[in-house]
């Protein structure tokens, strides 16, 4: 049996050691874009902010993925997918042949459509070479520029910080990490992100980038410029269908595929960011390797399925720790909050059942909580369960 893994990012890679490991004897390729080997994408930002080198970051050598099972492709961009014949015709017009294939082409950074967008100095953060391109352009100082003020722009803003250079985060929201936080800890974070040196603007409406051979300076509505030898938009990212779409699978926002991680090809699944299942697309390593898992299964004849869960999401920047779980802020849904010098927490029940949480400071009940959200357990006390998991004696 022949199987072809298109992505090395940690579902791709993921997904072909356990085909590896459940068929002994198929042949398994992993096709990685990039010219490296795999890596933790979720560490770059320790990268940046240089808490770790770069080897660091590798999650597999050469020789363990081959010992595994796995033939090992990088600098190997996939171009399209002949479905009737089975084959993948990569960039250099190889064509590898695979009784299955697995989609995980991950998500790519959405670039803001703004004048001057384009100018060196401008990225679009995503992988290990923009991140060296960042590092690069802080050894010479100066000022920049984060253009989103959500989880991935403030770790972004927070590692430039670390080397050297003077940033200003832009968020066209009133507080930072709208998606994740509440107003109140959103303001919580703003004020202890200004105090370590960060510069917020919120909301702030950015129209151009400025500059003439590469980035001088952002220009907010209103004709305000702002200085800039880097610009890092970070503004959100999209699933990465390119392959699939001039392939001629089913697409919606993502590949669309079942619970079993099986697209419109009966012969091709896709995992991770690209993937959506049941109209749900996800962003967040956690599920994806899940349905690595499952993929795997799959394509060794097991009955497995993939459900998707309530999403969480923790952050820890300038010695600040954040998290939050389910529904934030959700209609309909009565809040309890607890606050305690520099901590604060906020609940979100609808009846006697936990269906969304925030925490700022202290973040060591994340589990108990996002555990409470999962379960849908009934809880007889609200007031107890916001004291944490020691002070809830019994459920309704």
């Amino acid at each position: 049996m022949k199987v072809l893994v298109v992505g090395a990012g940690p579902a791709g890679t993921r997904c072909a050691l356990r085909v590896a490991g459940r068929l002994p004897g198929a042949e398994v390729v992993l096709a990685g874009a990039e010219p490296a080997l795999p890596y933790d994408r979720v560490a770059l930002s320790k990268y940046l902010a240089g808490d770790v080198e770069q080897a660091a970051l590798v999650t597999h050598s050469l020789a363990e993925l081959r010992a595994a099972g796995v033939r090992y492709r990088p600098g190997t961009p996939v171009a399209a997918l002949d479905l009737a014949a089975r084959v993948a015709v990569t960039a250099r017009g190889e064509r590898i042949g695979y009784d299955w294939c697995v989609l995980a082409t991950g998500s790519k950074s959405f670039r803001l459509p703004l004048p001057g967008a384009e100018l060196p100095g401008v990225i679009a953060w995503r992988d290990l070479a923009e991140t060296r391109q960042m590092i690069e352009a802080a050894r010479a100082g100066g000022p920049a520029v984060v253009i989103g003020g959500g989880l991935l722009g403030l770790e972004t803003a927070a590692g430039l910080a670390a080397r050297g250079m003077k940033v200003t985060v832009l968020h066209a929201v009133g507080w930072p990490m709208e998606r994740q936080l509440d107003y109140d800890a959103g303001t919580l974070l703003a004020g202890r992100l200004r105090a370590r040196g960060l510069t917020l603007r919120m909301p702030a409406e950015t129209v151009a980038i400025e500059g003439v051979d590469r980035v001088e300076a952002v220009r907010l509505a209103g004709g305000e410029r702002i200085p800039a030898r880097l610009v890092v938009m970070s503004v959100g990212v999209r699933p990465n269908i390119d392959l699939a779409r001039a392939s001629g699978l089913s697409i919606a926002r993502g590949i669309v595929a079942d619970a079993a991680l099986r697209t419109s090809d009966p012969h091709v699944l896709a995992v991770g960011e690209c993937a959506e299942v049941e109209g749900r697309t996800i962003g967040l390593v956690a599920p994806a390797l899940e349905q690595a898992e499952i993929a795997a299964a799959t394509i060794a004849g097991e009955a497995m399925a993939w459900a998707p869960r309530a999403d969480s999401a923790a952050l820890k920047v300038s010695g600040t720790q954040v998290w939050s779980g389910g529904e934030v802020a959700p209609a309909g849904a009565e809040a309890v909050t607890l606050r305690a010098g520099e901590s604060y927490r906020r609940l979100w029940w609808r009846d006697d059942r936990l269906v969304g949480a925030v925490l700022y400071g202290d973040t060591a009940e994340a589990g108990f909580y996002q555990g409470l959200i999962a379960s849908g357990r009934a809880v007889a006390s609200r007031a107890d369960a916001a004291l944490g998991q020691a002070f809830l004696q019994d459920a309704a």
